[in-house]
């Protein structure tokens, strides 16, 4: 008999749920933070115009849940800022749909906030849903060129990432996030619909001055791409080659783009040579198109990020680049 979610609405811990379609993998995730150590939390569900089901299921099921239902589906990034401003709590934490928790996760997650006061966030260990013993990420980076990916994603889970440590930033699928950098760093840029939206948040929480924790005790495992769907669609393709170009124009200071700029230019001229490989270059092309149509958002956007920044590129850059 699987055990309860906690009731009641006084909690220290949102966690915080989009989904959309993602009635079955909800059956797996749900019960795994009904077996949580750390019982101080609540849950709540933002359905992104489901047509499974899904809010039928969850009142006859999981009564505790509080859901939020948008009437369609507006994309991963506007359903992640309703799990941000929904809640009040002092911590939220974003969790897609296709995970399962360790017992220990939240007690390991929240025990490292609040043994580092600085950081603004913290991420567990993902580790690959169907080969427990692979890793699906330890947090994430950013390159010199402007791309974000997932520490270690592929790699076996041999003790190489067990290491507590500062890390650039969390991945969205698995974020741990104080009120107070929610409050101070905004929610995440609608504009980027889906994919690098939490690239794109870590970025700018390093330039507002919070750090984010690696706590590797605290372990979740990952289906992958369970919503969006599995491969690099066009889809996926389009919003990465755009985002980047955003993100870059938005938060980068002046300095480090131009230190940087021969990586910068050599990431998109790798772009360019996937999409003419992949017969894909109508889909770069409109990419680009996209992202010099926003510029003029992202240039509003730029002043008001760089004029809050309270670190120096020089401090920033210690948290660039390749580190495992």
């Amino acid at each position: 008999m699987r055990g309860a979610l906690p009731r009641g609405g006084d909690h220290r811990l949102t966690v915080a749920i989009p989904t959309y379609d993602g009635r079955e993998l909800l059956a797996v995730l749900l019960p795994s933070l009904a077996g949580q150590s750390f019982r101080d939390f609540g849950v709540l569900v933002v359905d992104d115009g489901s047509t499974d089901g899904t809010a039928g299921w969850l009142a006859a099921e999981w009564p505790e849940v509080r859901l939020v239902a948008h009437p369609e589906n507006r994309g991963v990034t506007a359903a992640l800022n309703t799990c941000l401003v929904e809640p009040r709590t002092e911590l939220v934490l974003l969790l897609n749909n296709d995970m399962e928790l360790d017992p220990a996760c939240l007690a390991e997650l929240v025990g490292t906030l609040d043994r580092h006061p600085e950081a603004g966030t913290a991420a567990p260990k993902l580790l690959d849903f169907h080969d427990r013993g692979r890793l699906d990420g330890a947090g994430d980076v950013m390159t010199w060129g402007g791309h974000g990916h997932r520490r270690g994603h592929g790699e076996p889970d041999d003790g190489r990432y067990d290491t507590p440590e500062e890390i650039f930033g969390a991945c969205g699928g698995a974020m741990l996030l104080r009120r107070g950098a929610i409050d101070d760093v905004g929610p995440f840029d609608a504009d980027f619909h889906a994919l690098f939206e939490d690239v794109d948040w870590a970025l700018r929480a390093r330039l507002a001055g919070w750090g984010c924790r690696y706590a590797p005790t605290a372990v979740a495992y990952h289906v992958g791409s369970a919503t969006i769907g599995a491969g690099l669609s066009d889809f996926a393709r389009l919003r990465l080659w755009r985002n980047i170009v955003w993100l870059v124009v938005k938060g980068w200071p002046a300095s480090t783009i131009a230190r940087h700029l021969p990586q910068l230019l050599g990431y998109q001229l790798l772009t360019l040579a996937v999409a003419a490989r992949d017969r894909r270059l109508g889909v770069w092309l409109a990419a680009w198109r996209q992202a010099v149509a926003g510029l003029p958002r992202m240039l509003v956007r730029r002043r008001a990020i760089q004029r809050a920044r309270r670190v120096t590129p020089r401090e920033l850059e210690r948290h660039l680049g390749p580190r495992g």
